[in-house]
């Protein structure tokens, strides 16, 4: 078999760059299949093609096609074939002749239904495909990003472990089990989830991967899916039957529904940057070059540091990125999508994802990795960069910032951060605390990311300490805090959430750190086994005052807006930093019933060092919400004010209505 053309010389490369702006392009919503009365007609994009055929199969795979249409050539780099039958039940592929060579058999791009490893796409009845209640089905309501509390889990990591108590372990319908519960008789699954009070999961890739083989489902392998092979069909390995198209769609719609239900939002996590395959992807074997970015000796760019980029300033990159979300917001009712790296997208296409979205739904959540992991052709200016998030309206981007003041660089295991005893870091923790946004009293040249306020909301600031990626907290907390106690270490884990959730922007927390979840030190764990990456459920009982910390950190945000301001302006009005002199602590105030709150004050207070530190606080009727690692969002006592001592290692957050 002959794929597609590969490494093109440099001079090649430049006229191929050139040429690519002349291309015909099709931005309409009809590609590849479409079926009704009429029959059944296939169209396909790839103006350079000498000629393309479409197989028509009886199976998913290892057999011969049982027919072969030509097609013909039309507008737009079009060509389009038919017959009068529905084929319902029936797969097919592609093949493309260019340079006078017949390319290896791809599903095309938009291949929304597919079998086994998705190498041939299925024609099926997507009305079918929908379950009981799905015409009424629709997510969470949010008045603002701010409002949401997101939880980035993967399928097998929440529920492979023999305590999750789960039966379809590592599947899609592990989120549709009811009362699921441990061997220590908890809430693990669904259940769990609603009772830590998050508003919206962040699903790892669910899209079609390459790198799990689905015809050996018994020993299938671990991986984090960011090697995209469809786009825009569900994994199979996480459905129970990957050899029958419709049971991994419908299987995904059921987990979306049983989340919505719960009153829980579905964010996906999407990999358009790059894809699994180079010359052999399904983009190359489409219109080979075309989606992907080139250096100039004519080998693939490579921001992505996964062997490729794609090229989204071209209009048809564009356009598929665009109505591929469009289709998981429309198809799969999704509530949001998270962009990995998203700075090797431009800025104009990030902006038409947003303004597509909010039309179909406007509470659609969209952030991304305002960063790439290497260098890239398309100008820094046109980037879809954390410092360019301004310019984009309706996406939001990871705080760094944050991130790295509180527990020390993500790429240093040893070093250590606010939260851990490191003095230097307070101005860069209070730079996240205002959301990356204009502050007064916030001097952005003593940050140690980012050196100007780049927000021009909360909204477009997602505030984390740790993610899939790296070490998890726990993991962190452990190699940076050497000889420390376990619940000196719960601890610092207590402080650093608390500052994530009381800070404004959108908190986000990575699934199983409520209940102090390890991955024994593996801090790349895309391809670990379950006995690195499943959660132990056993932590909820053993580590049960963490979770309960974790829920009630999370109940004070979801009730006082003062937490989730909406503008730069009320964050400037309404924060006023204290001053002081002790290095690792930070004291200041949310007034004047912030963003209408019942709270007229709210004094928080975070001593990140080893020792206690007394502070005064104003005279006044003061209800303690958090003290000496404790919290309750309705009050755990009462103070008069005063001098008051903020124990090590903690936050002291008190409130007062007049």
């Amino acid at each position: 078999m002959i794929m597609a053309a590969s490494v093109m010389s440099s001079a090649a490369s430049v006229t191929m760059e050139n040429s690519y702006a002349k291309w015909p392009t099709y931005n309409g919503e009809d590609l590849e299949l479409n079926i009704d009365d009429a029959g059944t007609r296939f169209t396909l994009w790839s103006p350079e093609a000498q000629g393309v055929k479409v197989f028509i199969y009886n199976s998913d795979r290892n057999t011969a096609p049982v027919d072969t249409l030509t097609m013909t050539k039309g507008d737009n780099g079009c060509w389009t074939a038919s017959v009068p039958q529905k084929l319902y039940g029936k797969f097919y592929t592609f093949a493309v002749t260019v340079n006078g060579k017949q390319l290896d058999e791809t599903p095309g791009i938009w291949a929304k239904a597919v079998g086994t490893n998705g190498h041939r796409a299925a024609i099926i009845d997507f009305a079918q495909t929908n379950p009981n209640g799905w015409e009424n089905d629709r997510g969470p309501q949010l008045k603002s990003y701010n409002d949401a509390v997101i939880y980035e889990m993967h399928h097998r990591d929440f529920s492979m472990h023999p305590s999750s108590g789960i039966v379809h372990k590592g599947k899609f319908l592990a989120l549709t089990e009811p009362q699921t519960k441990s061997g220590d008789g908890l809430a693990t699954g669904i259940d769990h989830l609603k009772e830590l009070g998050v508003t919206h999961v962040h699903i790892l890739p669910s899209y079609d991967f390459n790198s799990v083989d689905e015809s050996q489902l018994p020993s299938n392998t671990y991986n984090w899916g960011y090697d995209p092979y469809n786009y825009n069909a569900p994994e199979g390995s996480y459905s129970t039957d990957p050899a029958n198209p419709a049971a991994r769609i419908l299987e995904m719609k059921q987990m979306i529904k049983a989340l919505h239900d719960a009153g829980i939002g579905v964010i996906m996590d999407v990999v358009y940057n790059h894809t699994a395959n180079n010359d052999d992807s399904n983009f190359s074997l489409t219109a080979p070059g075309y989606f992907y970015r080139h250096r100039p000796d004519g080998s693939y760019s490579d921001a992505s540091g996964c062997g490729n980029e794609t090229a989204s300033e071209r209009e048809q990159m564009r356009n598929f990125i665009v109505n591929s979300v469009k289709y998981w917001a429309k198809e799969y009712h999704m509530d949001g999508f998270r962009f990995d790296l998203m700075a090797i997208h431009d800025i104009e296409t990030m902006n038409k994802v947003a303004e597509e979205l909010h039309k179909i739904n406007p509470d659609i959540i969209i952030y991304g990795e305002g960063w790439t992991a290497g260098n890239s052709p398309l100008p820094a200016e046109q980037r879809a960069l954390k410092e360019n998030v301004s310019k984009m309206n309706g996406v939001a981007v990871f705080s760094d910032d944050i991130r790295d003041a509180i527990k020390g660089h993500y790429s240093n295991a040893a070093d250590r951060g606010f939260a851990t005893g490191k003095p230097g870091n307070e101005e860069t923790v209070k730079i996240g605390i205002v959301a990356s946004t204009a502050h007064p009293q916030v001097n952005y040249e003593k940050g140690n990311n980012s050196k100007f306020a780049y927000a021009a909301s909360p909204e477009q600031i997602i505030n984390y300490v740790s993610c899939h990626d790296d070490l998890t907290l726990t993991d962190k907390l452990a190699a940076s805090m050497p000889g420390s106690s376990e619940e000196q270490r719960m601890r610092a884990a207590r402080l650093a959430q608390t500052i994530v959730f009381t800070s404004q922007g959108t908190p986000f927390i990575f699934a199983g750190e409520e209940v102090f979840r390890n991955k024994k030190g593996v801090h790349n764990s895309y391809k670990s086994p379950d006995s690195i990456n499943a959660i132990d459920w056993e932590f909820k009982k053993k580590n049960n005052d963490q979770f309960k910390y974790y829920t009630e950190l999370i109940r004070l945000r979801r009730n006082h807006p003062a937490f989730r301001m909406r503008t730069a302006e009320d964050i400037a009005k309404n924060i006023v930093f204290d001053n002081v002199k002790e290095p690792n602590v930070i004291s200041y105030s949310i007034k004047n019933n912030a963003n209408g709150d019942d709270w007229k004050e709210i004094k928080l207070i975070f001593n990140g060092s080893e020792a206690p530190v007394t502070t005064k606080i104003p005279k006044g009727e003061w209800t303690v919400i958090a003290r000496d690692g404790q919290i309750n969002a309705d009050g755990l006592a009462t103070s008069k004010g005063g001098t008051v001592t903020v124990e090590p290692t903690s936050a002291l957050i008190l409130a007062r209505t007049k």
